[in-house]
């Protein structure tokens, strides 16, 4: 059974005003002096975030555990520095967001400009063991198109400097900012990947190999395809449910791989448009068709991933959480529904932060 891990950035805010904090140097303080591992929490882009990482596991039901744990000690520490966390992949309420004091953050902000003063936003990275380049440049190839529903199902960023964006992942958007961000073309092989992301590297453009944005590529750190789509969950059972589907299209395209069949042609184009339209609809509205790319709607391009995957969610004992994790998904809504549905009923969006704090620690 292949191992899975979860990175997730969360957001740092006032707990009165849900205002975001630039903390995020007092919380790694504090998160150093404590009794978590040595490099579970890091420091990122923006003063505002933290980021924690699991450990790679092959038990699901570990994988949540950690995720609760990890989100509960980050709770923990913030409050010692007088702020709290939430799981909002953006803030609902305006801000300037100020860049991380690391040279290479600084770097960035020379090279990108206004680029990076409007990344304040937050994901979910989930990272699947593979053996070697050449299988997870298979993966890559062959996962692209069921990437846009992962997005639609993790969908969790409606709002953007107080106002509605009339988006569900607003933040894939801002994101997609990022010269090197977005879906690819198909590799065919690790030379060829590796001859991408060098030429990408030698014009200048880019600092480094881990400045390489697919939505899926190989790690740069560890023997794992890793999957850059998903938003920051609000609830951590999301998160559980995302890792689950990832590493079963990953190992559904080792199989079809294996077996000689060949990756989808997609073009990148409709590839982009697939991920616009999850990240504006998320699961409210329509989806472009992982197969067909024609539109059709949430509900039945979720069941048909749950299809495609079937036979390795199965294997991994993850059908059951699987599809009970998209049904609730489909009968509740993603985040995005639910921050629109707590302005409705609060009519405040600090109102909206309080209350995904509290469900953020939820189990």
């Amino acid at each position: 059974m292949r191992t899975v891990g979860v990175e997730e950035e969360l957001l740092l805010v006032d707990p009165d005003s849900g205002e975001p904090r630039a903390q995020s140097a007092a919380v790694l303080a504090r998160a150093g002096r404590g009794t978590a591992p040595r490099g579970v929490f890091e420091e990122e882009l923006h003063d505002q975030m933290l980021e924690f990482a699991t450990r790679p596991q092959t038990d699901l039901g570990r994988l949540h555990a950690d995720i609760v744990r990890c989100r509960a000690e980050a709770a923990r520490h913030a409050a010692g520095a007088g702020c709290a966390v939430v799981a909002l992949a953006t803030s609902p309420l305006p801000v300037t967001p100020s860049v991380g004091g690391h040279r290479r953050y600084r770097w960035m902000a020379g090279q990108y400009g206004v680029v990076v003063h409007e990344q304040l936003v937050l994901g979910c990275h989930v990272h699947v063991a593979v053996d070697g380049d050449e299988e997870g440049v298979a993966v890559i190839d062959r996962v692209r198109p069921w990437l846009p529903v992962l997005s639609a199902l993790s969908a969790n960023s409606p709002f953007w400097q107080g106002r509605d964006s009339s988006y569900s992942s607003y933040r894939s958007r801002v994101w997609q900012r990022w010269p090197s961000a977005g879906p690819t073309e198909l590799f065919g092989s690790a030379a060829d990947y590796r001859r991408r992301v060098a030429d990408m590297v030698a014009t200048g453009t880019i600092l480094d190999e881990r400045m390489v944005y697919f939505d899926v590529r190989l790690s740069p750190r560890y023997p794992t395809v890793e999957f850059r789509v998903a938003d920051v969950c609000l609830d951590a059972r999301t998160a559980v449910l995302v890792a689950a589907l990832a590493r079963a299209l990953v190992e559904t395209a080792v199989r079809e791989w294996r077996a000689g069949a060949a990756p989808a042609a997609h073009s990148v184009s409709l590839l982009r448009l697939a991920a616009w339209r999850a990240a504006r609809s998320g699961l409210t509205g329509e989806l472009l068709h992982p197969e067909t790319m024609r539109r059709a709607p949430a509900a039945a391009v979720v069941e048909r991933l749950l299809a495609h995957t079937g036979e390795a969610l199965a294997a991994d004992g993850d059908l059951d959480r699987a599809r009970e994790g998209t049904a609730e998904l489909l009968r509740h809504g993603n985040g995005a529904r639910v921050q629109r549905e707590l302005l409705a009923r609060t009519g405040s969006l600090r109102e909206v932060v309080a209350a995904c704090v509290a469900r953020t620690q939820a189990a």
